[in-house]
């Protein structure tokens, strides 16, 4: 959420993803970023508080567009009841960095699902300080049965028009994305239907070929859930749903970074064929105990035991992480697959882009981080500068 500042400030010396050179960011006293300048054409600083970062990197905060829960508390598990801890939550998201995030609703009952959407739109419209909730992320209910991973089968729905309407019911204007397999709709009716209620595109939980991807993409679909996982692999004969979309400019594929979902080779292959933060965006995937310690937690009417951050069910299913957004930002330059800038740019900007908003520019909220890389011990690290 927007913090004010006592002061205007300039933040001085600062490398900035998407800029060149050492720059300046003006800040003012409501917290609003006012100018990005180049440091070599500012003469003088016009602020009575000057921050120096010493050519360490400034950015926006991390946003999440794929986090199942928190803290012990699965997002489909909301209820009136419970809903207090979602300002928890969003709090502990800040405190991890993330300005924004989508909580992310995984194949459940249409009841459920319902409910929880219910408790979200009621909170959205008086988000008090934290991270804020910018819309919500069905994945699924309308998934292959072959590649439901941890989804529950019983759940699964048919991809026709009705269905969709009936899961979304009276909140179609609180769901920012929806994953769904488009070969699961012949009639290719779907897409443009939930496009038109303005709803995001991904593709997930698929065996679509390259050339039902790409009907899909012509249809609408901008996105791809969870790359590499729960999708047919890349075949030099039949590239499939990742294949068709890394080569297409206008769709952007989400990815864990985690070591566990996909391999570090694997992920520096994906970023060397794709158009790196132009075409991909990290994402957390991480499940209720996020910010809990590893341990054995209920999940819908299962288990999941979790060991050093990595969630499995009891037949060893992986179900999902529990590692926040920049563990991947930091993993990344760890694994030397890409620079800092590159990781940052994944982190931040890049989800932003996949769902429409601004990256770090004039006149956006000053809710900055301040990442230092230590040449000495190779380690990238993060601090809240502003906000």
């Amino acid at each position: 959420m927007t913090q004010t500042t006592q002061n205007p400030v300039d933040i001085i010396n600062a490398k900035v993803p998407g800029y060149k050179d050492l720059q300046m960011l003006l800040v003012n006293q409501e917290g609003i970023i006012e100018q990005i300048l180049p440091m070599a054409t500012v003469a003088t600083h016009n602020r009575a508080s000057v921050i120096d970062v010493a050519g360490d990197w400034i950015s926006l905060g991390g946003v999440d567009l794929q986090i199942n829960g928190a803290l012990g508390l699965a997002f489909p598990d909301l209820t009136a009841e419970n809903a207090h801890l979602l300002q928890k939550i969003t709090q502990f998201l800040w405190n991890v960095g993330v300005d924004g995030f989508l909580p992310t609703l995984v194949t459940t009952s249409v009841e459920k699902i319902q409910r929880s959407l219910a408790v979200i739109a009621d909170i959205i419209p008086s988000q008090q300080a934290g991270a804020k909730i910018l819309g919500v992320h069905l994945e699924g209910p309308f998934l292959n049965y072959q590649k439901r991973g941890a989804h529950p089968a019983e759940y699964l729905l048919p991809l026709t028009i009705d269905e969709v309407k009936r899961v979304l019911g009276d909140y179609a204007h609180i769901v920012k994305v929806i994953t769904l397999a488009p070969e699961l709709d012949p009639t290719g009716e779907v897409i443009p239907y939930l496009r038109s209620l303005g709803i995001t595109v991904s593709l997930g939980h698929s065996q679509a070929t390259a050339i039902q991807a790409q009907l899909a993409f012509e249809l609408g679909a901008t996105m791809v859930t969870h790359a590499f996982n729960a999708m047919p692999p890349l075949h030099h004969r039949e590239p499939g749903l990742l294949g068709a979309a890394i080569t297409h400019p206008n769709v952007m594929c989400g990815f864990i970074a985690d070591g566990e979902h996909v391999s570090p080779t694997m992920l520096q292959i994906l970023l060397c064929a794709s158009y790196q933060e132009k075409g991909l965006f990290l994402v957390s995937d991480a499940l209720s105990p996020l910010g809990l310690p590893d341990g054995v937690y209920p999940w819908d009417s299962r288990q999941i035991e979790v060991k050093n951050g990595t969630a499995r069910l009891a037949d060893a299913t992986l179900s999902g992480t529990t590692l926040p957004l920049l563990v991947g930002v930091q993993n990344l330059v760890k694994w030397g697959i890409c620079d800092v800038e590159t990781a940052i740019l994944l982190g931040t900007d890049a989800p932003r882009q996949a769902i429409g908003l601004p990256g770090i520019a004039k006149s956006q909220a000053a809710n900055l981080l301040r990442w230092h890389w230590d040449e000495a011990t190779k380690e990238l690290t993060w601090q809240r500068l502003l906000g």
